[in-house]
């Protein structure tokens, strides 16, 4: 790994808890291999491009780093009727790219959620911010493309590392909403890495009383990492 600089943001209102105090410690890396990340990731790191980051809130600590142990997931009734649903769901895997039509979804995506779900204000995402965050990385990762027919529907990017799979972020067309994508998005991961092998899926952080993150401790059994540092059963 080759480290560039360290810094803490500047505390301010949660983005996901917005009666808390937010702060974040980030490393950016010009060096970064999988098996480095794969190392940071059980300690409570995630990543954007080529910037590390993980909270380093004042007073809070509801954000829980959270994985899925592949073979011991067993969909629940909701998550099956979500794959059925999305059955005519053509998943395309490749290397990221930025296009106009991917930044037309981003931005659909994010405007919906800030009237739906009171995130921030969303301004137009730029290629330059869209490259920096998803397609310029320190290593390999694959974004996964969804499409009903010819229609863009779902964007994904997940990195592949020695003994996990790691959802970065994923982004969808809100008029097809009633599919569940993000759900049917987590399940093909899961799919994908019972294929092969691989144990763990990282899905980032569970927050409790965030709507947009509380799902993710509906693919269960799960683990979450606690303040000890020590990867425990979180829900069953």
């Amino acid at each position: 790994m080759h480290s560039l600089f360290t810094f803490q943001s500047t505390p301010g209102s949660c983005s996901y808890l917005p009666e808390e105090t937010s702060r974040l410690g980030y490393e950016i890396v010009a060096e970064l291999s999988p098996a480095e990340y794969e190392q940071r990731l059980a300690g409570g790191w995630r990543r954007f491009g080529h910037a590390l980051f993980r909270p380093r809130c004042p007073e809070c600590s509801k954000c829980l780093s959270i994985r899925v142990p592949v073979k011991t997931f067993r969909p629940n009734r909701s998550q099956k009727r979500a794959w059925k649903a999305n059955a005519d769901v053509k998943v395309a895997i490749g290397k990221p790219e930025v296009t106009d039509e991917k930044l037309d979804l981003y931005d659909r995506f994010h405007f919906f959620q800030a009237d739906d779900k009171g995130w921030s204000v969303h301004l137009p995402k730029e290629e330059g911010s869209y490259r920096e965050s998803f397609v310029d990385n320190p290593f390999a990762t694959q974004e996964w493309t969804f499409t009903v027919g010819d229609k863009l529907v779902g964007v994904g990017y997940v990195d592949f590392l020695p003994h996990a799979m790691s959802a970065i972020y994923f982004f969808h067309d809100p008029e097809e909403r009633q599919r569940s994508l993000g759900t049917f998005n987590v399940l093909c991961q899961i799919a994908h890495a019972a294929r092969r092998r691989i144990p763990q899926l990282y899905l980032g952080y569970f927050v409790e009383g965030c709507r947009s993150l509380e799902y993710k401790a509906n693919f269960t059994p799960n683990e979450v990492l606690s303040p000890q540092g020590e990867w425990i059963p979180f829900r069953a």
